[in-house]
């Protein structure tokens, strides 16, 4: 592969070189909100910035681990976790938003993804679509633990990802919008906890790079509540699935202690 870095050293999109960042990785898609998760580490200091990539490292029980950002969708979200993967990061932590779409979801709950339906196009890059886009078993389990510890109204299932949020939120006026109702139907008829738009990606790109890789979500509303004529509270305050992950590294650094 071409360095395009040109010697400096450093990956080339996050900007980042080994030993700037902690095997524990927490993901969030919005730059904005790296600093407000590094407030929760000890010892936290701005590393880098490069495009839509944020970074910040501190510690945890004594352990350095860092947030970067992705940028919204699979494209910038692979990115980010292959080049961290390649300086040592190991275990991340997806910490965003999503919209409800099972009817119980509510607007402020806590969305923990077990597994991903890929209908976006860059896990199509890395494996066929038959294989399936699932969360690491260990950081699912500290999810929980840590959402019950916290008591945090939670949900775990699968979470559906696409790369078109008007797409979801406006199908009818698309030119593919059988295609986008019917298969929203589906969706609903599986089950689905929830819509957002990196797990998908980051689920196969973790298992092809043997990495470790979960998500937490916050619910910010749910648009089937809304056309049933439900309350549909929106919240967008991102503080509870922030304490889940960071509950949830803590339970992980001190089992791998």
């Amino acid at each position: 592969m071409v360095d395009y870095t040109e010697g400096a050293g450093t990956q080339y999109h996050i900007g980042l070189k080994p030993g700037d960042v902690g095997r524990y990785v927490i993901l969030p898609g919005d730059p904005g909100r790296c600093e407000k998760i590094a407030a929760y580490f000890d010892d936290a200091k701005f590393v880098c910035q490069n495009r839509e990539y944020v970074t910040y490292t501190g510690t945890l029980e004594g352990v350095p681990v860092s947030v970067v950002s992705t940028g919204i969708g699979g494209p910038s979200a692979s990115i980010a976790m292959e080049e961290l993967a390649n300086i040592g990061a190991d275990t991340f932590i997806r910490v965003g938003t999503c919209g409800g779409m099972d009817i119980n979801v509510l607007g402020g709950d806590v969305v923990i993804a077990s597994g991903a339906v890929r209908m976006e196009g860059t896990s199509r890059e890395y494996a066929p679509i038959e294989y399936p886009a699932v969360a690491n078993f260990e950081i699912t389990n500290a999810l929980v633990n840590a959402a019950k510890a916290l008591g945090k109204t939670y949900h775990v299932g699968v979470v559906q990802c696409k790369d078109s949020f008007y797409g979801q939120h406006q199908p009818a006026v698309h030119p593919v919008s059988h295609e986008l109702l019917s298969k929203w139907d589906a969706w609903l008829r599986m089950g689905c906890m929830a819509s957002e738009m990196e797990s998908a990606a980051l689920f196969t790109v973790a298992q092809y790079r043997q990495v470790r890789s979960g998500t937490v979500l916050l619910t910010v509303a749910n648009q089937e509540r809304a056309n049933a004529g439900l309350p549909n509270e929106q919240v967008h305050d991102t503080t509870s699935a922030i304490e889940v992950a960071i509950e949830a590294l803590r339970e992980l650094i001190k089992a791998e202690k």
